[in-house]
Order: structure tokens, then sequence, then C-alpha cells
């Protein structure tokens, strides 16, 4: 059975990967997402995330339940509210019957996150805010 969330409060990694947990799964892959300091040659001081909660908790159940109708289980926590470099703001987690499997679905699932997903980043960066992180044209 999945779990998923978006939460204000810190990302205890720990006890997520525990709910991945099962004699049943091989193979667990994590991915953990933290705030960086440095996007090529623009530095970020910290972020902030918003969402859309109703809709951000209902894509990932979706996301979820598409992984888990494959025979795995999934861990899904996004963080709101403002994060210092190094706070966790993503935790993406699969446990499968394999690792191969495991890997591919844990990718899957933060690509496909970061697309679907309504949550929004704003970044503190030395020089400017952003929303979104840097364009393309440096914007």
């Amino acid at each position: 059975m999945h779990y998923v969330a978006i939460s204000d409060k810190p990302l205890d990694v720990h006890a997520l990967y525990q709910k991945l947990k099962d004699p049943a799964f091989g193979g667990i892959v994590v991915f953990s997402g933290t705030v960086r300091q440095w996007t090529d040659e623009i530095e970020t001081e910290s972020l902030e995330y918003t969402a859309y909660e109703p809709m951000a908790v209902k894509e990932l159940t979706k996301l979820a339940e598409e992984v888990e109708a494959k025979g795995a289980r999934v861990v899904m926590v996004h963080r709101v509210g403002h994060l210092k470099l190094a706070d966790e703001a993503v935790f993406v987690g699969v446990a499968a019957p394999h690792r191969g499997e495991a890997f591919e679905w844990c990718e899957y699932l933060i690509d496909t996150l970061k697309q679907r997903v309504p949550v929004w980043k704003k970044e503190y960066d030395t020089d400017k805010v952003r929303w979104g992180g840097p364009t393309e044209n440096g914007n």
C-alpha cells in the first residue's frame, strides 16, 4: 500500500524508508532531493515550495497506484514551506521484487512528479528571486 503526502515538516528519510521494507521485495531504491547551493553559476540561499495540496495528493496517488499496479510499493512525499540548504525537499522510494524494476520505477516517478504534481518552487538566490529555478536564457 502506497504512502503519499505533502508535508510542511522536515522529512524523516529513515522513517519513510522503513515504510518500503517488506519480505516480498528484494530491491528498494530511494531518491531524496535536497536543496543545493549552486546551479551552474547561480548561488541559491534557500527555497520556498508551495503546492495546491488537494490536487498534489491526488496526482501523487495516481502515480503511486500506477506503479503499484505493476507489483511494487511506493512512498512519495514533497515538502512545502521555507527550506534551507541541504534540507530534504522530496522523497521518492520504490520497493520491487527486483532491483532493475525499482530503479526504473523510481526514476519514472521523480521525473513524472516534477511534470505533473502542482508544486511550485521559489528560489532565493544571491542575485535575485526566481520562480521555478533558472531558465534556459538565464532569467
